[in-house]
């Protein structure tokens, strides 16, 4: 098994993709809104997934935070708010305001489960700072390390109460990124007494079953490589100082943060500590660059693997009862 995340062209497998995954086994998959068309085109898709890979539980991931962050969209599933809501309600309530988004990650992810998808890139943990880039300061939980934490647990409680694991992001800590890594890199200078507020939230989820990593350069740490491409922030911060022994991925290796090719920048990813590499775009001649790039998955990889998939414990309750439950809650506010 190849220790990368690959993402599909359509919306169902094309020949040449699934000859190639056949051969490549990649540890798992990521779907976006080009995916993402009907139920039961979707079943039919994660099925295929499944049925390729030979494993039940293989995981089949996508960004289904709510607001602007959301593959599955209206009229064919329910929108679901982001994280300024739940954060709006714990001003005023907050053990409502956590009950909230345990139900809000409950539902969120009996919507995943009905179409085939296990893993969901969820919750955000950065904290908010008054700098913060407008990608990641609409999705955040808030500004508070110790709110962010209880939100974040709480959704991932409620994930895994409907089957889905949870993923949070991104480690360790992007609060501080001025600009979208989606375009450019960027470079935080605070200190390492300052950053230990951004990585709070992280520390306090540290079992957390899976986590994705940042591309923002600390100069406290390392001033030469992003988090994502660095193994003193990855061993000495991320497995360390936060104490995380969850799956670690990449966030998307096509970002432009990031500069190299793909098999570069897959490589050393995994060189410096990352578990797997996250490559959305299905380019195939990226892909088999990638392939060509890395070694079989690790045996602590795959451990961490077979942990984060066996983490979550399925509950029968109806979605319209918790979505109904949440925006009672959210009505507070």
């Amino acid at each position: 098994m190849k220790p990368v995340i690959f993402g599909i062209a359509g919306t169902e497998l094309a020949a040449d993709e699934r000859a190639f995954f056949r051969d490549a086994d990649p540890l798992g998959y990521i779907l976006f809104k080009r995916n993402c068309e009907t139920r039961s085109q979707m079943l039919a898709l994660t099925d295929s997934l499944r049925e390729l890979s030979g494993r039940d539980d293989v995981p089949i991931l996508i960004d289904q935070e709510g607001g602007r962050v959301a593959r599955m969209q209206p009229p064919e599933w329910p929108a679901f708010p982001a994280g300024p809501a739940f954060d709006k309600l714990y001003d005023l309530a907050p053990s409502s305001a956590i009950e909230a988004a345990r139900a809000n990650g409950h539902a969120l992810a009996l919507m995943l489960a009905e179409v085939g998808v296990n893993v969901n890139c969820a919750p955000l943990l950065d904290v908010r700072q008054p700098e913060t880039t407008p990608a990641v300061g609409e999705r955040t939980f808030g500004s508070d390390p110790m709110q962010v934490a209880a939100l974040g647990r709480a959704m991932l409680d409620g994930m895994a109460r409907g089957g889905v694991v949870g993923v949070v992001k991104h480690m360790p800590g992007h609060g501080r990124g001025v600009v979208d890594s989606h375009y450019e890199l960027p470079v935080v200078q605070a200190s390492d007494a300052e950053l230990e507020r951004d990585i709070e939230p992280f520390r306090t989820l540290a079992g957390a079953p899976m986590g994705m990593t940042c591309h923002v350069v600390f100069e406290a740490w390392d001033a030469e490589r992003p988090a994502t491409l660095s193994p003193t922030v990855i061993a000495d911060v991320i497995r360390g100082r936060i104490g995380f022994d969850g799956l670690l991925m990449t966030d998307d290796i096509d970002m432009k943060a990031l500069s190299g090719t793909a098999g570069e920048k897959a490589a050393a990813a995994i060189a410096a500590g990352c578990d797997v590499a996250l490559d959305c775009w299905a380019r195939m001649d990226e892909m088999v660059e990638i392939v060509g790039r890395l070694g079989d998955a690790s045996s602590a990889t795959l451990a961490r693997l077979e942990r984060a998939m066996a983490s979550v414990r399925p509950e029968g309750t109806p979605m319209d009862a918790l979505i109904a439950k949440r925006d009672e809650l959210l009505a507070l506010a």
